[in-house]
């Protein structure tokens, strides 16, 4: 048995349970001269969910051992109370630990195979999914700061089983497969063995129909990244009129493309119908919001914009700042001085009190910042997230990034350089095809 190419010449993380499909990729893997030129070493998920777990990490260990490859056991908190069940709050948990431990360009490598693919179909078919979801798991894509490996999928798993009996290799036979309370774990053992009596290559089938639905969801995701473009008005922003030019189904896509672009958590099953209903069918005066997860989506000014939830900052919030290093917000945010060293003396970063004024470049008299930042179409949210920058005698140098008085925008261009505030990177929910399935 030969595995293909991976397509970039990165090193590999293998993903290792112990399992018979793991441990065969693992002897594959190491095995192979030219990955083990590139770097190889595995990582072993802790969940410590059952009393054997201590014992199966030590197997871990003694095989990678035996084969010289690098492996660390990482013991993971399993959140059963997240309303995933057992499997996903595992699931969850495991990709957790190895979207931390891939570095940058790594190559991620999982064991699964064709009949994993079929169970994975079947799983989402039975849920009610589109062709997202139903082109199930993809052989390769992006993954946390990486890629994501899967060179086993077009193989079925009686062809590890052969491999792995003519290797002689050891693996660990979890008792939790056999839990037909699982849902999985059903179709493995009671419903797919029974499709096989009447039609032998189900799995295969499965696995096909899969591989098509990811051939039309490519084509689909081409027009959607077009139509994408054309409603974008900055990254965090969408130009309502523009959405509502576009047939349903395909400012469905949109939208879902846009959350998992901007890294948030892929939106609920009612939330397309939440946001057409609440948002873009309301008054065009209206500002309501929809929340799900710790992300928001809210109109204004004919726009939606979304982000994570984030607190406005404390009222009494203030700190003295050189500009020598980043400053961190109390919401994450951080604020740099680009292009030069330091301020001539440090600055007074606080948090909006009211009446503040300010003199802009070009102009002789000062302005009520609220209204400056009205005239610049800031949202009010971002408005009471926004950290004022004043100098030693209480005079408004700079509303965070955008809004500069005279003498701030003269000693930037003097100095040849800017402001920048960044707001914080949200954690991606994995999935594949674009953030909407979870990881199998």
């Amino acid at each position: 048995m030969r595995l293909p190419n991976p397509p970039l010449p990165s090193p590999i993380l293998l993903g290792f349970s112990g399992g018979l499909d793991s441990s065969v990729l693992l002897q594959l893997l190491a095995t192979d001269p030219g990955i083990r030129s590139r770097g190889l070493r595995a990582l072993h998920v802790h969940h410590g969910l059952h009393a054997d777990a201590d014992a199966w990490a030590a197997h871990c260990r003694r095989v990678c051992a035996a084969l010289d490859v690098p492996l660390e056991v990482v013991r993971v908190q399993v959140n059963l109370s997240a309303g995933l069940g057992v499997e996903g709050a595992a699931r969850a948990a495991r990709h957790a630990a190895f979207a931390a431990a891939l570095g940058d360009g790594e190559i991620l490598a999982l064991a699964h195979h064709r009949d994993d693919q079929a169970e994975t179909f079947l799983l989402r078919a039975l849920r009610g999914a589109g062709a997202d979801g139903l082109a199930a798991m993809r052989p390769w894509r992006r993954h946390a700061r990486g890629w994501l490996w899967r060179p086993l999928l077009e193989l079925p798993r009686a062809a590890l089983q052969d491999h792995a009996a003519s290797q002689h290799l050891q693996w660990i036979d979890d008792p939790a497969n056999m839990n037909a309370d699982f849902d999985r774990n059903f179709l493995r053992n009671a419903v797919l063995p029974l499709l096989r009596q009447r039609w032998p290559d189900a799995p295969g089938s499965f696995a096909r129909s899969a591989a098509l639905c990811a051939q039309a969801v490519d084509l689909l995701e081409t027009e959607d990244a077009a139509a994408l473009a054309a409603a974008r008005g900055d990254p965090q922003t969408l130009e309502i009129r523009m959405l509502q030019a576009m047939p349903e189904a395909r400012r469905a896509r949109v939208l879902r493309r846009w959350i998992a672009d901007l890294q948030l958590p892929p939106l609920p099953g009612n939330g397309i119908a939440r946001i057409e209903h609440e948002l873009l069918a309301s008054r065009r005066d209206a500002s309501p919001q929809f929340d799900w997860q710790g992300a928001r989506v809210w109109r204004w000014r004919g726009l939606l914009h979304a982000d994570v939830q984030r607190a406005s900052l404390p009222t009494d919030w203030a700190q003295a700042w050189d500009g020598r290093a980043a400053l961190l917000m109390p919401a994450g945010e951080r604020l740099q001085l680009v292009g030069a060293p330091g301020f001539d003396a440090p600055l007074r970063v606080h948090a909006r009190q009211g009446g503040e004024r300010i003199v802009l470049p070009g102009r002789r008299h000062s302005h009520a910042l609220k209204h400056v930042l009205q005239h610049a179409g800031m949202p009010p949210w971002q408005r009471a997230r926004l950290p004022l920058l004043s100098a030693a005698d209480g005079s408004l140098l700079a509303a965070g990034d955008k809004i500069l008085s005279a003498p701030m925008a003269a000693w930037l261009s003097a100095h040849g350089a800017h402001l920048s505030l960044s707001r914080p990177v949200p954690e991606r929910a994995e999935g594949d095809s674009g953030g909407t399935a979870a990881l199998a």
